[in-house]
């Protein structure tokens, strides 16, 4: 055993103690965030704008501060981004992070140099946690790939400006600098498909024992890696002990990964944004990711079901319940007040807290009432392939009103298969039975012969890449809705449909 992997389990077990006392004193934790964040704010132009001097609890706070969502907020971070100062929270952010706004061009959320380090602190809190649960720590060792965005940075009034997953690359500690890959020039090429080309060249020979990403780039990287050397990456790299992502659903991709390495690989879930990292997972045992109550992050819930009624109530994490869907707010030490980050989630333990993410409140199918959500496909799908031949690479479902006379209205499925499936028809009948066990509302309507049950239309091998290239989403961060209420990504699969 090396001095680094001995290292890393004397301090994994400091760690963990740390976390186990927050974690075990969750709404005191929470009260002193709470009170922390409007003490560090009081003299902003937004705390003035919502008399923070005032506020002395909790109910003060949502008297005062609305539910906003980015567009609400804008009108804010433009001046920060103006480069005025003390705005959202004291003095000038250190980054912000662009990504792409769903409504209006792009976003600039804000990072703080009191923000900032969670982004790190969790990250690696996440692998300290796996190390004291399981005692392995001997893929310090060896190397370690970050699939992420470009480093590179441009400035905005003074200010770094570039993607999340680049930004933190600037913060991987010294002792990891060695043992991590790829290049920095390889890191900052911007055209997806030859950076993975690069990766593989720099990788294929190296003992790669961490490889971290989200999952569907992460699979073009298995696939290019296995067409190159003919191996099974688990043959490929002997040593591979950890698979590390986050962004989307792991386990409808699970099945193909375990196809791709040639065995089943320990993986641990993240739960990073833009806007804050606010979980991970904790323990390979239970299920869920640990919700990160002491990193400058205040947690609202609302739930999904009345969220968009007017004034819905917003309840503390002492009022949750395990299995409900809730939209989460947060305010942070980065300037984010009572802020709809989009999520939905469901609690999967309240001692201590741990979290699933369940979907996007903007990515349902209700054209009926029916309120599907992406967790509810997502299982749908997995049982109907287990144990079976069926490897899925990609899918997403909309709502087809337009229909022949004489049908009925139905939700679509396209899907993308690794190799053929022989009963289409079959696969279709068994995930339509599995969701209409998750979903009354779709039950009922089923029943009821308003729906009639789903369709699967294939996808050519490589299709939703194709798409995704075409709408200049390919690589990186980017991820595929599982959801739509709407055709625009479904008429444009049509070109890629078998």
């Amino acid at each position: 055993m090396s001095l680094k992997s001995i290292a890393a389990k004397v301090f994994a077990k400091y760690v963990t103690k740390k976390i186990q006392i927050w974690a075990s004193t969750p709404h005191q934790t929470q009260e002193k965030v709470f009170q922390q964040l409007i003490k560090e704010a009081k003299l902003t132009a937004f705390g003035k704008d919502h008399d923070f001097q005032n506020i002395t609890s909790y109910q003060d706070f949502t008297e005062r501060v609305p539910i906003r969502d980015y567009e609400q907020l804008r009108t804010y971070v433009e001046r920060v981004v103006a480069g005025e100062e003390n705005v959202l929270w004291p003095g000038k952010p250190l980054y912000f992070a662009k990504t792409s706004g769903t409504t209006s061009g792009s976003k600039y959320i804000p990072l703080t140099k009191e923000s900032m380090p969670t982004h790190i602190h969790a990250a690696r809190n996440a692998i300290l946690c796996y190390i004291a649960e399981t005692g392995k720590a001997s893929f310090v060792d060896g190397k370690m790939i970050f699939l992420q965005g470009s480093p590179e940075m441009t400035t905005k009034n003074g200010i770094g400006l570039g993607r999340l997953s680049g930004i933190v690359a600037h913060y991987v500690p010294g002792y990891l600098q060695k043992n991590r890959l790829p290049s920095w020039e390889t890191n900052c090429m911007e055209d997806w498909e030859k950076k993975v080309d690069a990766i593989v060249a720099e990788t294929i020979d190296q003992d790669m024992r961490v490889i971290s990403g989200i999952p569907p780039w992460v699979q073009m990287y298995f696939e290019r890696l296995k067409e190159k050397s003919g191996k099974p990456i688990g043959s490929l790299f002997k040593n591979f002990e950890l698979f590390i992502y986050g962004g989307v659903n792991y386990e409808p991709y699970r099945p193909i990964f375990r196809k791709l390495n040639g065995k089943s690989i320990p993986s641990i879930e993240l739960y990073p944004a833009s806007e804050g990292f606010f979980a991970f997972q904790d323990s390979q045992k239970d299920s869920g990711m640990l919700l990160q109550l002491d990193s400058g992050i205040f947690y609202e819930f609302v739930k999904s079901e009345v969220f968009f009624d007017e004034n819905p109530p917003r309840l503390l994490l002492k009022d949750v319940v395990i299995g409900e869907n809730y939209v989460m707010l947060i305010s942070t030490n980065a300037g984010l007040w009572a802020y709809n980050l989009g999520d939905t989630i469901q609690f999967t333990s309240t001692s201590p807290y741990r979290v699933i993410v369940s979907g996007r409140i903007k990515h349902f199918i209700s054209a009926f009432g029916e309120h599907v959500i992406g967790k509810e496909v997502e299982q749908a799908l997995q049982a109907a392939v287990q144990g079976e031949n069926i490897l899925i690479n990609e899918f997403t479902v909309a709502p087809q009103i337009e229909v022949k006379e004489g049908q009925l209205p139905y939700h679509e499925w396209f899907i993308e298969f690794s190799q053929p499936v022989e009963d289409v028809c079959s696969l279709a009948k068994t995930i339509d039975d599995n969701l209409r066990k998750q979903n009354s509302y779709y039950d009922d309507l089923i029943t009821g012969k308003i729906l009639e049950p789903l369709h699967i239309t294939p996808i050519r091998v490589g299709g939703f890449t194709e798409y995704m290239k075409s709408i200049g989403k390919l690589g990186g961060q980017n991820k595929l809705p599982r959801l739509a209420n709407d055709r625009k990504i479904a008429d444009q699969l049509q070109s890629f449909k078998i």
